[in-house]
């Protein structure tokens, strides 16, 4: 009976060790992100160095900003979603070619954009103008004349 104890209590021990651990590389993962938050998504985490995902917007900045009037394009986007994975690497460049400052606001992060913004999937791309929306454009398009368009059309 002792020796089940015992090895009951080892097997409890090392997987608390794991859970400590494992919560240790998440926050040193974590620290000092854009995001203001100790605690990421994996995904998030995996595209915090990708340079697709750098000019990052926080819920509390994006109001400010808005609520300021100032004109803006926001891609809202999730870190799991696969349609945003291809999209990315189409639309970031393309923006920035284009002069355009698109700024990423990440729904995996921040739940409450999907609510706020009504996002009914990703990925979502808005143009606001004096802090009010103006347009939108839904979805990826394999033609990437869509995108090149829209930014167009609303950054005249």
């Amino acid at each position: 009976m002792k020796k089940l104890l015992v090895i009951v209590g080892v097997i409890t021990a090392i997987f608390i060790a794991l859970v400590v651990v494992t919560n240790i590389q998440q926050t040193q993962n974590a620290e000092g992100n854009p995001f203001g938050k100790s605690k990421l998504h994996p995904e998030t985490v995996k595209q915090l160095e990708d340079p697709l995902y750098q000019n990052v917007i926080t819920p509390d900045q994006l109001e400010e900003e808005l609520d300021a009037g100032e004109t803006k394009t926001i891609y809202f986007y999730s870190s799991t979603c696969p349609a945003c994975k291809q999209t990315s690497p189409v639309v970031v460049p393309m923006a920035e070619d284009m002069g355009i400052d698109l700024q990423m606001y990440n729904l995996q992060e921040f739940q409450e954009g999907w609510d706020v913004y009504n996002i009914e999937s990703t990925p979502t791309f808005i143009h606001f103008e004096n802090g009010q929306e103006v347009d939108r454009l839904v979805n990826y398009h394999k033609d990437h004349t869509v995108f090149s368009d829209w930014f167009e059309s609303v950054n005249e």
